[in-house]
């Protein structure tokens, strides 16, 4: 890396947030020591995904980057700590980089993985929303100075959370998101959606449709003050 870097100048933390149903989520943190007050005027970039089991891995590095792979013929999506260096110019110009690790992901079992799925799918937004509201609480960062990533189902999440709670981000960035949860669900010729209900559920059955229709970002949209919003796509030539 150039231009000096000295890992020692960089601070990593667990923290965690109280659901409403009591489950404790955690949240992983990186900082640089010397440009953080901690006082809820530093900004923060709050990450999820919590889909497909996805491990998320922590360690002392404070780079991490995502990375998809096949694992016995499933999607995992595992963030696996190496060395980025555009996470390090994030951090060195201040900001906060924070990851929660909520249900439907992988990082505390099976069972962390089966309560953010299906029909408890809503697990996971209600977590993300949890975490962002418990790092306001500990002066990690405002409202004014919160935004929100995340990418594919990732981006479903932010385009879920949005709809939910509006107020509580500043910006989000959204990368090509999974959105149109039911339409996409209901049309078995697009590929990869029959071996898709085992994640989101069938929505031809009426049970999972109106749930997953509670939930799928296109179907919530509606008058309401919106933060910032990026939103990314691909073209399928």
């Amino acid at each position: 890396v150039l231009g000096g870097f000295d890992a020692s100048a960089y601070i990593t933390e667990r923290k965690w947030a109280s659901a409403s149903d009591g489950t404790q989520i955690p949240i992983s943190l990186v900082y640089r020591k010397d440009l953080v007050k901690l006082d809820g005027s530093d900004p923060l970039l709050l990450y999820g995904y919590g889909s497909y089991e996805g491990t998320h891995v922590w360690n002392m590095i404070p780079i991490l980057c995502e990375e998809k792979n096949c694992v016995n013929g499933r999607l995992k999506a595992c963030i696996d700590p190496y060395f980025k260096a555009s996470r390090l110019s994030l951090l060195d110009r201040g900001f906060i980089f924070a990851i929660a690790h909520i249900r439907g992901g992988g990082e505390m079992g099976r069972k962390w993985y089966e309560d953010g799925k299906l029909l408890k799918k809503r697990n996971t937004f209600t977590d993300f929303i949890v975490c962002a509201e418990s790092l306001i609480e500990l002066n990690y960062c405002s409202k004014e100075k919160l935004c929100i990533n995340g990418r594919s189902a990732g981006g479903l999440l932010i385009g879920a959370v949005l709809n939910m709670r509006p107020d509580l981000f500043k910006v989000a960035v959204a990368g090509v998101p999974f959105v149109d949860v039911v339409t996409t669900m209901l049309d078995p010729t697009i590929p990869l959606t029959t071996s898709e209900w085992e994640e989101w559920g069938d929505p031809r059955k009426e049970e999972y449709y109106f749930y997953m229709k509670s939930y799928s970002p296109v179907d919530n949209i509606k008058a309401q003050n919106y933060p910032h919003v990026l939103v990314t796509a691909g073209l399928n030539g």
